[in-house]
């Protein structure tokens, strides 16, 4: 008499063990891939003020690894508007603007999406009247706690 192998529990065994590899495999990526929680407060911050008048848009920009985020509050007496622009060195990197903003006294953010390695090193915030004419503004480095005036 032939005796023939019992394959079944070898393939049931081979079936689970590639199961619990793929599992395994599968949880080590998602583990490996979660990043580690950071806080706004384990980023480097600059303080800006942008006065013009009774009118002022002061606050903090937060350096993140790909942005940077103004946060502030923005008065306007009469009507004026607020902007921001990324740069890497001398390359513009992200522009962005509130709109015109008139008698009116709140927070305001601008996020700017700097998706560069190292990200921006410097930004422009600046104030301009309901015309566009350019008011006041401030240059943030990052690495800097505060800004300086003018855009260097």
């Amino acid at each position: 008499m032939v005796r023939l192998k019992d394959t079944t529990t070898k393939s049931r065994t081979r079936k689970f063990g590639v199961l619990g590899a793929a599992v395994a495999s599968v949880a080590g990526m998602v583990f490996a891939a979660a990043p580690a929680s950071a806080t706004v407060a384990e980023y480097p911050t600059s303080t800006f003020k942008v006065p013009y008048g009774a009118s002022f848009y002061n606050g903090t920009a937060t350096w993140f690894n790909r942005a940077v985020e103004v946060t502030g509050t923005f008065r306007a007496t009469g009507c004026r508007r607020i902007y921001a622009r990324a740069f890497a060195g001398s390359n513009s990197l992200a522009f962005v603007s509130s709109s015109t903003w008139c008698g009116t006294t709140a927070p305001a953010t601008l996020a700017l999406d700097t998706n560069v390695v190292g990200g921006a090193d410097n930004i422009w915030v600046y104030m301009t009247d309901d015309t566009g004419k350019y008011l006041h503004g401030q240059t943030c480095y990052r690495g800097a706690s505060t800004c300086i005036d003018g855009r260097h």
